[in-house]
């Protein structure tokens, strides 16, 4: 009997065992659809999958400067998906275990003798004080063991599928597209230099620098250098201690284009900062182009010098807004195309309806449903689309509420959050009040009664207005639909 029960709680141990593996891998790929490859590479791939407690799950890590990192940059988000995934996993603690460093060593010395897709080593012996004041976190980890492959993997090579032929052009990011197609005709033109590209995460960004990169080298004699602002960070402090600080100078200072990728990371970094000033204006002073991209515009970007700040907006400075329903089925319409695959106008649209924030994880949907077709050999349906896609859809549930709508709609338009539920009718006050109630009808199950007690307690009355109003002003105001969509996808998201 007890033989029996030992065996039967082994099998459940396995089973257990069996069950966070599958779930560690969807949660590593939905993190890397989020963060995108070269991130993921540096600090999720790094992570070691240890065992359930309770309702504890433990993640290591090699050192104990990439768990701190981790912890502070992903704690939040990896306890979020752990609880999504299982319904047994409640916490997340991160540990550093010298296991997993012996392994993620053996890790790196068998991809050595490969060719790296993504050329980056983050280990470094220390970093520059200022920048680890900023970090708040201690290193102990070591150099890499050639200067030289410090040296000659100075940027990382673009992609050669970013492309402006296939990056989908709608509203939302038509002026920075005309953007990248100036510069990569014209560098260092007046007003276009630098070049300043801003917006969330997923809408298009990199491919753009990377199409103003590839069209400019097929010219033959343009030398182009692309790069992580993280990366700018470890190559600086990487010639530092190897003491080639001026050969790292000379090589970034010689290029005919420089482009920088995400340069909020340099928030907080001041050597670092101090750093790309230099370099920013001695290239720019010599009549080279920089391109520069970033989550939000030069002036909202707080934590950076000022004079680093001024530099960086007194170029052209465009933004890539929120997709809307049109790009993203137009964008999932192309790559639809592009695979062979039929899959049905319905899916697309239930697709474009669902995942509304980030065209990357848009696409990931597309390729999952796709290869799932391709592999099992049967058509894509709506009905397979929400099996296979069940994860990632319940990722994308979120429940809007009116005080949210508030909050967002006060903010966007620059009024006090109390005037939504106040007795002024100025224009100023009563249009955005008008635009709340009527997100408040479309994205919340309130009845119209409740919305309006949520507005000061109004009359049922004055929020069907409102919401008549508003649909009216939509279709007369192109400039006023495109605040309400854009609200609705902040909102949504």
């Amino acid at each position: 009997m007890e033989k029996a029960q030992s065996q039967d709680a082994a099998l459940a141990s396995s089973d257990t065992a069996s069950s966070l593996k599958i779930s560690w891998l969807r949660i590593c790929e939905r993190l890397k659809n989020e963060v995108g490859d070269v991130e993921y590479r540096m600090w999720i791939q790094r992570i070691t999958l240890g065992p359930l407690d309770e309702d504890e799950i433990t993640l290591y890590l090699p050192e104990r400067f990439l768990r701190d990192w981790v912890r502070g940059q992903y704690g939040q988000r990896l306890q979020t998906l752990w609880r999504e995934e299982s319904h047994t996993v409640q916490h997340v603690e991160l540990r550093v275990d010298k296991k997993a460093q012996r392994s993620s060593n053996a890790e790196r010395e068998a991809s050595s003798s490969t060719p790296k897709t993504t050329p980056f080593d983050p280990d470094i012996q220390t970093l520059v004080k200022e920048d680890i004041a900023a970090l708040d976190r201690e290193t102990t980890t070591t150099l890499p063991s050639s200067v030289n492959e410090v040296r000659n993997d100075l940027a990382v090579p673009l992609d050669r599928r970013f492309t402006f032929d296939n990056f989908v052009v709608g509203k939302p990011n038509e002026f920075a597209y005309a953007c990248a197609g100036r510069v990569a005709d014209h560098p260092a033109s007046p007003g276009f230099n630098p070049l300043f590209l801003y917006g969330g995460v997923g809408l298009g960004k990199t491919h753009l620098m990377h199409a103003i990169g590839l069209k400019l080298m097929s010219r033959g004699n343009i030398s182009v250098a692309y790069m992580s602002a993280e990366k700018f960070m470890y190559r600086f402090i990487a010639s530092m201690q190897s003491k080639s600080q001026m050969e790292f100078k000379e090589q970034l200072r010689s290029v005919d284009v420089l482009m920088i990728d995400d340069l909020q990371f340099l928030i907080g970094k001041n050597s670092t900062q101090e750093e790309f000033f230099h370099t920013f204006n001695a290239l720019v002073d010599a009549g080279r182009q920089i391109i520069v991209s970033a989550d939000k515009s030069p002036s909202d970007l707080s934590g950076l010098e000022d004079r680093l700040r001024t530099r960086l907006g007194c170029g052209m400075v465009a933004d890539i807004h929120a997709t809307t329903f049109e790009l993203r089925i137009s964008i999932l319409e192309a790559k639809a195309k592009a695979s062979g695959t039929p899959v049905p106008p319905k899916v697309l649209e239930y697709l474009a309806h669902k995942i509304t924030t980030n065209v990357r994880e848009l696409e990931g949907a597309l390729n999952r449903l796709i290869a799932h077709a391709d592999l099992v050999g049967r058509p894509v349906t709506l009905e397979s689309t929400q099996d296979v896609l069940k994860d990632m859809l319940k990722a994308h549930e979120r429940r809007v509420t009116i005080d949210e709508i508030q909050r967002k709609v006060a903010e966007h338009f620059n009024i006090r959050l109390t005037d939504m539920s106040s007795a002024r009718r100025a224009r100023a006050v009563a249009r955005p009040r008008q635009i709340a109630m009527y997100l408040a009808k479309q994205l919340t199950s309130r009845s119209l009664p409740e919305i309006g007690r949520k507005f000061g307690n109004r009359d049922h009355t004055t929020v069907m207005h409102a919401v008549s109003r508003v649909s009216e002003l939509m279709e007369q105001d192109p400039g006023l639909a495109e605040s309400v969509e854009l609200l609705r996808h902040m909102l949504e998201g």
